[in-house]
């Protein structure tokens, strides 16, 4: 059972699209005109904020790239554009969904080292794609000390959220992990739940001001 390993699911990581919508003109209005589907025109007005320093524009852009809307796919460039949206600003102020998706994508690409930081912060604050992906390092050991108990809480809140591969992965290590170690994961998951709302709003990591 030692050598047993779950396989990371890259599919996890593409998650469906969020879009910062500020009150800022032309990134608002790039955001009505991919919510019509016009992702050339909303990618074209966010494109000056963004080479601006709009932490919302490039965000979005980032989104756009890293899924190949309005603009050619491009997990380089979309990785570009979340280190910069989630580069701290005036006041330590960082845009956490730019950071997740920073961290996911430097995950999804290899970069798993540099990833994990950005990976361990999502998770806490409750972001099901980390919690998932953390699950599955905790249980493998690999990036990270193996803790069946941990990895099991974290599986159980990601698959709570509905991320299938966190449910294919926690009927899997149903098949290794014992009853009392069950029981303490699932009381973790539950600290792990409050937790996370206070971790939300840590004002050493606070949301981005839009």
């Amino acid at each position: 059972m030692s050598h047993r390993f779950l396989a990371f699911a890259a599919v996890v990581v593409a998650a469906p699209l969020a879009i910062a919508a500020p009150a800022q003109a032309d990134v608002k209005a790039g955001v009505d005109a991919w919510a019509a589907g016009d992702y050339e025109t909303a990618v074209g007005e966010w494109r000056e904020p963004a080479l601006a320093g709009d932490a919302d524009a490039q965000f979005n852009l980032g989104q756009a790239y890293r899924l190949g809307r309005g603009v050619p796919a491009n997990l380089d460039i979309a990785l570009d554009w979340f280190r910069k949206a989630s580069t701290p600003r005036e006041g330590g102020i960082i845009h956490r969904k730019a950071a997740d998706e920073y961290g996911l994508t430097l995950f999804q690409t290899g970069q798993r080292a540099a990833a994990l930081p950005y990976v361990e912060q999502a998770a806490q604050r409750g972001e099901p794609r980390a919690q998932y992906v953390l699950g599955t390092a905790y249980f493998n050991g690999k990036l990270v000390e193996k803790d069946w108990v941990r990895g099991y809480a974290l599986m159980s809140r990601a698959s709570a959220a509905g991320i299938p591969a966190a449910q294919r992965s926690l009927a899997q290590m149903d098949n290794y992990i014992s009853e009392p170690q069950k029981r303490e994961a699932l009381a973790m998951a539950n600290a792990m739940e409050a937790d996370s709302a206070m971790a939300s709003n840590d004002t050493a990591f606070p949301a981005a001001t839009a």
